[in-house]
């Protein structure tokens, strides 16, 4: 049976891999730009207690959150800081190397091997313009299978 928690401490380690902190449901104890990772889904494609061979599909939101510059007076977050670092949670996770067609970022999970990594929706961003945060959603899902 693959570990969703497993699954779950990966993908944290490689949106951290951006230079950006990751709150797990919440947001981190951290100046905005961070990012906030959701579990929001999980299927599994039989028994996953009764065999240990089972795949799994876990669809995860990464909200990406813009802000305030705390070291500038009167700053607000923006659309495009958003959009920047959405851009790198995408490029993070989804990217490609053009040579070998392999992911360019490991996401390791321990007995487990990641099929597939896609972007299921983008609702893109939101704004509330009264305290100048932005926010910047993507869902993606995994689909792993025991190593």
């Amino acid at each position: 049976m693959i570990k969703r928690r497993a699954v779950t401490a990966a993908l944290k380690a490689l949106l951290e891999s951006t230079g950006r902190p990751v709150g797990l449901g919440r947001m981190p104890q951290a100046q905005p730009p961070y990012f906030i990772l959701y579990d929001v889904d999980t299927s599994v494609s039989g028994a996953p207690f009764a065999d240990d061979n089972e795949d799994i599909s876990i669809v995860y939101q990464v909200t990406t959150v813009s802000g305030p510059d705390s070291t500038v007076q009167s700053s607000t977050g923006s659309l495009d800081q958003a959009e920047f670092w959405a851009d790198k949670a995408r490029e993070a996770i989804l990217r490609r190397d053009p040579a070998t067609g392999q992911w360019a970022s490991v996401l390791i999970v321990a007995g487990a091997k990641v099929m597939c990594r896609e972007l299921e929706t983008e609702p893109g961003g939101t704004s509330d313009a009264t305290d100048g945060i932005i926010s910047y959603v993507q869902r993606f899902r995994f689909d792993l299978t025991p190593a």
